[in-house]
């Protein structure tokens, strides 16, 4: 027998109480505890603990009167008005009217509300047969494709560079980490984990629910492991594309496909700085991404070369293992503090989300408010706004400020670090980051942090413009990887002999909705240019939407018999002027800002200049006309 008021009090209030509602029809509640839920996350409950107590026991009598929870359909149906009402105090913000058809299909709190794709007409089984897609990359992304592609029937082979599936949850290795997105976001929508051990969970287990997916959803059989794709090219003769795989041991082979899915992604080839004299040390000298298993850092002097996602989640990580820590940084990140980041999810929390009805939806309603489009207003330009050095609007400023206030308690208000670790630019210019305890490693003795660039490294040492030598045994490269080149090193080409590389020249990539290339007839990207989802979100969330758009496209070929279908150019280039405009008034685009987001010409190619829910609605309703087929 469940004991419902010890459980159902280790779950979170605010979806608990939609939960109550839905089950049983009392919207009267909503009024009580509307003032005590001030934000999306749990840490903004302030209900206090006598009407808390009075909803679980109300909550608990119902479901003592509910047999069987796992087979529930006597939910109360909630109007327009008391859905928005609902929706509104889940999160304590006003939540625009607009956004309820993204919430429905992502939780699944209407009928009728699922995007899935499907035939809309018979199709002749030799027809699917015989129409071949490639996917290259078995990330999160390739996966989410296969499983969509198997749904339909579609022939398809996955072309994997590793020797299983997880992409850069199974390359990255190194110690801490693990995922910024709450990761009952970061997920699959069709197929939700309730056994997460923490809020933010570590790598190992992120890759994990990936390699189930892939062997619950059969993903395995169609992939070929080891294996590289080194070129693609179009053939106007044979309307399809004839794609060279090389395999570990040096042998290729020709393939053919009717069409492309390339899911490599933006990271994916670590970016290696050209130091001077690197060559030249002695000790061990790897980058994050390559991470070497075989070097004990046990009380080794260890260099850190970056400061960003990864060198602030290898840091604190390491630091009771080495005997010094010597940080190298180019620029400062903001990093915002999470309560929950090293939580661990509490039993009665993991019971509710997997047999509390609708518990699980209205929870992930609430993440993807918390972790995307709820902070959208703060990283757009005020033009009247004093301070736009250092920040976009009243609400940036704000954040900017809590921000200041969280690393001053940390670094103990010293004002040498302060000058130091306090970024120059707009909260969110660079993506931001989750404290893992990263600016109170700093104060540790055994941490220098180096400001000063570096001129070049020794056989023992990494020297500094200033003069100064920091002797070390091992060096991190925390250098981020080439997100510009987001193809290579393959040979992708198209139509008329075109390069893709060529046609990106200067780390300058462009698609329409970042998936689709004029001239590369078939040819389709995930996590392409400007969808990369700096202010927060989920690349599951756009791995899904991308998803989606192709299937409609190979839809669209398929049942018109139809050869091959490419982007317009006008579609392609009136898009991108779009991005480009949007860009220029956002946060990314500030001129102190200084990323990997920006090329040498300073444009903004990988960020996402939209709303979750306006790519969701770009995404969701593919338009026949915006393509040219043969």
């Amino acid at each position: 027998m469940i004991d419902y008021r010890k459980t159902l009090g280790e779950a979170d209030f605010a979806p608990l109480l939609m939960s109550y509602v839905q089950m049983s029809g009392d919207t009267e509640v909503l009024k009580t505890y509307k003032p005590f839920i001030t934000g999306p996350w749990s840490f903004f409950e302030t209900v206090p603990e006598p009407l808390k107590i009075e909803l679980i026991e109300k909550f608990a009598l119902l479901l003592e009167k509910t047999p069987d929870l796992s087979n529930y359909h006597g939910a109360f149906k909630p109007t327009l008005e008391q859905t928005q009402e609902m929706l509104n105090v889940c999160v304590g913000q006003v939540v625009p009217k607009d956004y309820l058809g993204l919430i429905q299909s992502e939780t699944q709190l209407a009928d009728g509300a699922n995007l899935e794709i499907d035939w809309r007409r018979a199709v002749e089984h030799d027809k699917l047969k015989h129409f071949k897609v490639l996917i290259i990359g078995a990330g999160e992304s390739g996966i989410c494709a296969s499983i969509k592609l198997t749904r339909l029937g579609i022939e398809h082979t996955l072309i994997e560079k590793n020797s299983t599936v997880g992409g850069t949850w199974f390359e990255n290795s190194y110690p801490g980490c693990g995922v910024d997105t709450p990761n009952h976001f970061y997920q699959y929508s069709f197929e939700p984990n309730h056994d997460w051990s923490r809020y933010f969970s570590q790598r190992k287990e992120i890759w994990q629910y990936l390699e189930k997916c892939a062997d619950q959803y059969g993903v395995r059989q169609h992939v070929r492991f080891n294996t590289e794709v080194t070129q693609a090219v179009w053939s106007e003769e044979l309307k399809r594309w004839c794609v060279d795989v090389k395999t570990q041991d040096g042998h290729v082979q020709r393939l053919q496909a009717q069409a492309i899915i390339c899911a490599v992604g933006q990271l994916n080839r670590p970016s290696i700085p050209d130091i001077k004299g690197m060559d030249t040390f002695e000790g061990p000298l790897f980058h994050s991404a390559r991470w070497n298993d075989q070097v004990n850092l046990k009380g080794l002097r260890l260099g850190l070369i970056g400061t960003g996602a990864s060198g602030m989640q290898i840091g604190p990580t390491v630091l009771d293992e080495v005997s010094e820590l010597h940080i190298f940084q180019r620029n400062p990140h903001w990093a915002t503090h999470n309560p929950l980041y090293f939580s661990e999810v509490l039993p009665g929390k993991k019971w509710a989300l997997k047999n509390l009805p609708f518990y699980a939806q209205w929870y992930r309603f609430q993440l993807l408010w918390a972790s995307a489009d709820g902070l959208y207003p703060t990283l757009k330009r005020d033009p009247t706004w004093e301070h736009q050095d250092i920040s976009m609007n009243a609400l940036n400023h704000e954040m900017r400020k809590k921000l200041i206030d969280h690393i001053r308690k940390e670094v103990n208000d010293d004002p040498v670090l302060m000058e130091k670790i306090i970024p120059k630019y707009p909260p969110y210019g660079k993506r931001m980051l989750r404290d893992n305890h990263w600016y109170r490693s700093l104060t540790n003795p055994k941490v220098s942090l180096q400001t000063q660039a570096i001129s070049h490294i020794g056989k023992d040492a990494i020297h500094t413009v200033d003069g100064e030598t920091h002797r070390v045994d091992a060096i991190v490269l925390a250098t981020g990887f080439m997100a510009g080149k987001l193809t290579w090193p393959m040979h992708i080409v198209g139509r008329g002999g075109e390069s893709l590389l060529e046609r990106w020249a200067g780390d300058n990539p462009k698609a329409y909705l970042g998936m689709t290339v004029p001239n590369f007839p078939n040819f389709y990207l995930m996590y392409g240019p400007n969808t990369n989802l700096a202010h927060g979100g989920s690349a599951i969330f756009h791995s899904e939407c991308q998803t989606r758009y192709i299937l409609s496209c190979l839809r669209e070929l398929i049942e018109n018999d139809h050869a091959s279908m490419e982007c317009k150019q006008i579609v392609h280039d009136q898009f991108n002027d779009k991005v480009d405009a949007i860009h220029r008034d956002m946060v990314w685009s500030h001129p102190a800002v200084s990323s990997w987001f920006k090329n040498k010409n300073g444009r903004v190619f990988a960020t996402s200049p939209w709303r979750m829910l306006d790519y969701w609605e770009m995404t969701r309703n593919f338009q026949p006309d915006d393509y040219v087929y043969s």
